[in-house]
């Protein structure tokens, strides 16, 4: 599974012009699944989020996590992480997990973000979403956590 996060002072989500989901101070989570990815990955992935020493301390260092700061997480499924843009100029998303599947560990994740984390907002499965952000920094950093399928 691969993420890009974004350290936000606010950001929001809306669909067809009525907001499905917002957060102020937190973690904007652009969700991706690829085939092979299991709900381990997605499991370990969600740890490492709430666990990433990004938010800064009193000292002004990037030493705080999402969970020691109180943020929120808006977590929005985005397939279109997982481009591969190698071969000519049209994106192939080969790699994103069948609508099936990214539906299933979309929806754990969120699952398991409300079980671990007090403010959890989401956008909607393969809607057009319109995403709103403050990035706060800007900091905007990439994971991957590789299937446990994968060579």
């Amino acid at each position: 599974m691969l993420t890009v996060l974004q350290r936000v002072s606010q950001a929001g989500v809306c669909v067809g012009g009525r907001s499905v989901g917002a957060i102020g101070h937190g973690l904007l989570v652009l969700l991706c699944a690829e085939h092979g990815d299991t709900s381990a990955e997605a499991d370990a992935l969600l740890a490492k989020i709430l666990k990433l020493r990004i938010f800064s301390d009193e000292a002004g260092r990037m030493n705080r996590s999402v969970q020691d700061v109180g943020g929120g997480l808006l977590i929005v499924s985005q397939f279109t992480l997982a481009a591969d843009t190698s071969k000519g100029n049209r994106p192939s998303f080969t790699a994103a997990a069948a609508p099936e599947q990214g539906r299933a560990l979309y929806e754990h994740f969120l699952a398991r973000a409300r079980e671990l984390h007090p403010v959890v907002a989401s956008g909607e499965f393969a809607a057009n979403m319109q995403v709103q952000l403050v990035n706060d920094g800007p900091v905007t950093i990439p994971l991957r956590i590789a299937s446990s399928a994968a060579p």
